[in-house]
């Protein structure tokens, strides 16, 4: 991989088991939570007894030479030498899609092989030791305790919190303070132990050791949390152990599944650079893969449904969040749209629990891990809803879902609130008020034409659903009114120098128009053929900088999702290298070392807010779009 990512995924599961290298070699610094916070793993190669560091940090202990990195879409492997020996480190979390057992299952692998380098025969044992702050939301929080796992077959050890408290609390920036984090090897000749220390109060901390003599080793991750997420006042268990099964079997499938399952990630990564054709595209999909799936947890509610709960990372913590949703749809359009009902699931079960009040769709369900209602916006208080920006949301991607699927049977179960938020967008959403969109950031917009197009594509959006559910002459009716707002919009938001305006009643201003990616995706022909060729043509001409395209004239920041839901509008392959190419270069430059931003400046390529956000699933728009999986 020629992008140096500004940070590079080691286990990702779910939000809240997720370790990462912030750095370029895997030795300059500790692993850490996609947070930040530190959540040491430590790996040591011993040859002939003297030992070298390839993971981590270790006082006064060597590291190997870091000789090359390579990241797809479930592998992060590392290689290394020294004048003795080379070794590999390759670390995968299988999130395959189309096998939801296996995407589930909180199990995530460590393959180290070792090879000769001078022609002689050395002594080689492999150490990890695993730290417990795995299972802290901060070092020392609780006591920990420390238990040797008697598995034939498996070797290793489990470290959890002294105090167990199962989904006590919601929040952002927290880690996990309940359950059990396994750390196991099938190697024949392991050993498995704990280092026990203390703080200076004298609360007690036990680190997993797992010890492998020989040249290579498999080892395996795994995390148990009991409870997965609170669903309306019920305790939910994830979708690997719906059926009670235990931690220790899903480690001992993992381990027996271990070569299929690499093959089936190597497959799937082939497939995907295939597919891109362009090398910078298909490093930044492999790079965004994981890290969009993983801010989520696949559950299952008390009917066997399956539930897929995005956690908003470093914005607020919302779980389930519609306008987090909906630019992350591409990914799982392409991979299994069934998780995209899973994402919406929890939304229509709160519009019918008694606490939303409005004829328009709400924000959220909660904040993570706890799905009870709607927070944002000071949960129900008016001033801070979005009102046409999440019933146009809900609207497209449901019908999104409808067709890739092929199956409209999930809209039509929830029918009467798909047409009430319709009605809301005829009646409110071609010239909006001022209220917020999903760009909340911004602060309130009144006339935004942004969020006007997104009115106008959820109304297409019904006619569609309507269309595919045999109902022609109501899809007819709905996407002639699509048709005759995207003509009224277009002669608003004309402007003769920025071709449409950021909104109607501001002149020379301008904005990515991502929301009219649909018309494309849908192939719906609500807005004539080249409605905004020019517009892009005039950004990249005008407003691209050197790592990437403002969101609007307001700020030099932007968002990776829209700029490269605009980069897939683009007339030409050429417009579309150019701004994928200032995306690759801003995080290749980038000197915020955090998982993927999708908010950050594109004059200095520096952060402004949030990381590792299931949005980048949007970029993903070009292949989905490609696909056709979405044509009406």
């Amino acid at each position: 991989m020629k992008l140096r990512a500004p940070s590079i995924p080691l286990i990702t599961v779910d939000p809240y088991f997720s370790i990462w290298s912030n750095s370029d070699r895997l030795t300059d610094s500790r692993t850490t939570h996609w947070t930040g916070y530190p959540q040491p793993l430590t790996g040591t190669v011993y040859i002939d007894d003297a030992p070298y560091l390839f993971m981590g940090q270790k006082e006064g202990v060597p590291a190997l030479e870091q000789t090359s990195l390579e990241i797809t879409a479930c592998t992060t492997a590392y290689a290394f030498r020294n004048e003795k020996i080379t070794l590999t480190a390759e670390f995968t979390s299988p999130l395959l899609l189309d096998d939801l057992e296996i995407a589930s299952r909180p199990v995530s692998y460590l393959k180290i092989k070792t090879a000769g380098a001078d022609g002689l025969r050395h002594a080689v044992k492999i150490e990890i030791v695993m730290d417990d702050s795995v299972c802290l939301n901060r070092k020392f929080q609780y006591p920990t305790e420390y238990r040797t796992l008697a598995v034939p077959g498996m070797t290793g050890g489990r470290v959890s919190a002294k105090n167990q408290h199962i989904l006590n609390r919601s929040g952002d920036n927290l880690r996990i303070d309940w359950g059990y984090a396994y750390r196991s090897t099938n190697a024949p000749d392991a050993k498995a132990d704990c280092i026990e220390y203390s703080h200076e109060y004298g609360i007690p901390a036990h680190d997993v050791r797992l010890t492998v003599c020989g040249e290579e080793a498999l080892f395996a991750f795994a995390y148990d949390d009991v409870r997965s997420i609170q669903y309306f006042g019920e305790n939910l268990t994830s979708y690997w152990n719906r059926e009670r099964k235990t931690i220790l079997t899903a480690a001992a499938e993992a381990f027996a599944d271990y070569e299929q399952i690499k093959a089936r990630c190597d497959r799937l990564a082939e497939d995907l650079r295939a597919k891109c054709g362009n090398e910078k595209y298909y490093e930044l999909l492999s790079l965004a893969y994981r890290q969009a799936i993983a801010a989520h947890k696949i559950a299952v509610d008390r009917d066997g449904e399956v539930l897929f709960i995005s956690k908003e990372c470093f914005s607020n913590g919302c779980a389930a969040t519609v306008d987090v949703t909906y630019p992350s749809i591409p990914l799982f359009l392409l991979y299994n749209p069934e998780l995209v009902n899973g994402m919406l699931r929890p939304i229509f079960k709160y519009v019918h629990s008694g606490e939303w009040y409005y004829d328009f769709a709400p924000h959220d369900a909660g904040q993570y891990p706890l799905v009870n209602g709607q927070v944002y916006g000071d949960q129900t208080c008016p001033e801070n809803q979005m009102p046409v920006e999440e019933c146009g949301n809900m609207l497209i991607t449901v019908t999104a879902a409808a067709l890739a699927s092929k199956d409209p049977g999930f809209a039509q179960k929830h029918w009467n609130d798909l047409q009430k938020w319709t009605d809301f967008l005829m009646k409110y959403g071609l010239d909006p008020q001022n209220q917020l969109c999903t760009d909340d950031f911004a602060g309130h917009l009144a006339h935004n034409c942004n969020l006007g197009l997104k009115a106008i594509m959820g109304i297409a959006a019904f006619g569609i659903l309507n269309k595919i559910c045999g109902v022609k002459s109501e899809a007819e009716k709905y996407l002639q009114i699509a048709r005759d707002m995207a003509a009224e919009w277009i002669r608003n938001a004309r402007d003769d120098e920025t071709e449409y305006r950021l909104a109607f009643d501001q002149p020379g201003t301008w904005s990515m128009k991502y929301n009219a990616v649909w018309d494309k995706v849908f192939g719906s022909g609500v807005f004539p053929e080249g409605a905004f060729d020019r517009e892009i043509a005039l950004h990249i001409e005008k407003h691209l900088n050197e790592f990437g395209l403002p969101l609007d004239n307001r700020s030099t920041y932007t968002k990776s999702d829209w700029l490269l839901w605009t980069a897939a509008m683009a007339a030409t392959e050429e417009q579309f290298d150019t701004l994928v190419d200032s995306l690759w270069k801003a995080y290749d430059e980038s000197e915020s070392r955090v998982p993927l931003t999708d908010w950050y400046f594109t004059d200095t390529a520096k952060q402004r807010g949030f990381q590792n956000r299931t949005v980048q699933g949007g970029l993903f728009m070009k292949l989905l779009m490609e696909s056709g999986r979405c044509k009406s």
